[in-house]
């Protein structure tokens, strides 16, 4: 399977599920939620949202795509983006923070590794922005787990708050607990450290080690020419190094008696 990561824009925002796209509950408070819902204008001012984020933040989110078709999604930013997070009694999120809304795994790639690889992603994201330490998600003790995505249609299943058992799973911890929505937060350092330590274990699992390099042997001494050619001779070295030998008196060799040189009675 092919996998690809996108960031969410105006134009790929259709590709999530039916329920997600026309989604505001995070984006707006309960009041201006509660008109949108009786106007008919929730889809709008999910795009008027997107809209805005992606203009004065930058990238708020990500769709998973696997083959060409849309997998999954991550939704994500400052906490002052999303108003609808005052309504828990767990927030507000810390200043160092930033929220991560919602998330989503298409039922048909669920129990693939997506939901770890979007979180990995932000995480990637956030570092490279800098200033910010932490992710934080409001958590459901009472959420669907995974074996009940299956059994439901692609455009009902899911909830707006993510479930508390996912983001244990994926490495989130309980920064301040509740009944039934904790507020759970993700370091940033250690989900980096994490995810470097899984990489080496699979580097050593796989063999991909590098060989350990060992140091170059010297050449053995010889004669060539009558001069003596050795490891720490000027020829060696300038063989080794591709300049010409130095031909001065410092840098020639003593000639040795029987190996080419003439002897001063037979000149």
């Amino acid at each position: 399977m092919a996998r690809r990561l996108a960031r969410l824009t105006l134009d790929n925002l259709s590709d999530l599920p039916l329920g997600c796209a026309s989604c505001a509950f995070w984006e707006l408070d309960a009041v201006r939620r509660q008109w949108a819902d009786e106007a008919g204008e929730t889809a709008c001012e999910k795009e008027a949202w997107v809209s805005r984020a992606l203009l004065e933040w930058g990238s708020c989110g990500r769709v998973a795509y696997v083959d060409g078709e849309p997998a999954g999604y991550v939704l994500f930013a400052p906490a002052s983006y999303f108003p609808g997070a005052d309504a828990f009694a767990t927030a507000p999120v810390s200043e160092d923070a930033v929220l991560l809304a919602t998330a989503m795994v298409f039922p048909a790639y669920a129990g693939a590794g997506l939901g770890r690889v979007l979180m990995q992603t932000v995480v990637k994201d956030l570092v490279k922005r800098g200033g910010i330490r932490a992710l934080e998600a409001i958590g459901d003790t009472q959420g669907p787990g995974r074996r009940d995505w299956a059994s439901r249609a692609a455009d009902t299943y899911g909830g707006c708050v993510l479930p508390a058992d996912y983001l244990l799973r994926v490495g989130f911890k309980t920064q301040r607990a509740h009944p039934r929505y904790p507020r759970m937060r993700l370091e940033l350092r250690t989900a980096l450290t994490w995810r470097d330590e899984v990489e080496s274990a699979l580097e050593r699992l796989l063999g991909v080690v590098r060989p350990v390099r060992q140091p170059a042997t010297e050449p053995s001494p010889r004669v060539v020419g009558g001069r003596v050619v050795g490891a720490g001779s000027a020829e060696a070295q300038a063989a080794r190094s591709g300049r010409p030998p130095d031909t001065s008196a410092r840098g020639r060799s003593r000639p040795v008696r029987g190996a080419g040189a003439v002897p001063r009675g037979a000149r």
